[in-house]
């Protein structure tokens, strides 16, 4: 349904705005190309066939979800620990469609939100955050496919193509340590861009709470109780100014 809607916007209405934001998502985009292959490559060496794991990222859509099944399926944990493990570590997501629309202010519509808030990834998110932050003229159900539409298909087509190269493509160094490297180094820099002195005191909190989350308990404890306190302390800091 959400993919025949997207068709539609493509075939029936003017695509200044749909434009607008894919360029606003473009280096998400090209960054997700090579972690996509990265999983493609993964997948297989853990079994998956080329079909499944393109599959998996056509619908589950979560990297770090993604890589989290792999590993829990290869260490032969229950479908439900691993089922629980995934909601566990994309919970975030569901706080990404309200953020934006906030974001937007008077310009927000909840007219296909449904739809183009199952394609927000962490990196669509961010760049749809920025776009907001500079002018709000653009947004509209077709800015936010845009934004959407050029990380999820390559990340899908990266994918496609680890899965289908297979293991050769890990037989070059250089490229296994790029492919590792690229997609935290392009987020951080978006994070970066973001950054004003009202954020500082947060990004501490976060930092000082998640860091010895992961490293005592797991990555998903840490990943979550960093959000739970950065809020709590954005809250507190919003409140005192």
């Amino acid at each position: 349904m959400a993919l025949s809607i997207l068709y539609d916007f493509l075939m029936s209405s003017p695509l200044a705005s749909f434009r607008s934001g894919a360029r606003a998502s473009t280096p998400i985009a090209i960054g997700y190309v090579p972690v996509g292959i990265a999983f493609g490559i993964a997948a297989i060496k853990a079994g998956f066939s080329a079909l499944e794991a393109i599959m998996l990222s056509a619908i589950v859509y979560a990297g770090a979800s993604q890589f989290l099944v792999l590993a829990l399926v290869g260490a032969g944990a229950p479908i439900l620990i691993t089922a629980l493990s995934i909601i566990a570590t994309n919970l975030r997501h569901v706080f990404y469609g309200p953020a934006i629309l906030e974001a937007a202010r008077d310009r927000a519509t909840r007219r296909h939100a449904w739809a183009w808030s199952f394609f927000l990834s962490d990196g669509a998110f961010g760049s749809a955050i920025i776009a907001l932050n500079r002018t709000k003229d653009h947004f509209s159900p077709r800015f936010m496919f845009g934004i959407a539409a050029g990380p999820y298909l390559s990340w899908v087509t990266g994918t496609a193509i680890g899965a289908l190269l297979g293991t050769s493509l890990a037989a070059w160094p250089a490229v296994d340590a790029a492919m590792g490297f690229l997609m935290p180094a392009l987020f951080l820099a978006m994070v970066l861009s973001l950054l004003t002195k009202e954020h500082i005191p947060v990004v501490i909190v976060t930092a000082c709470v998640t860091l010895p989350l992961i490293v005592l308990i797991s990555p998903t404890v840490g990943i979550l109780g960093g959000m739970i306190f950065g809020a709590l302390s954005s809250l507190v800091i919003r409140r005192r100014t």
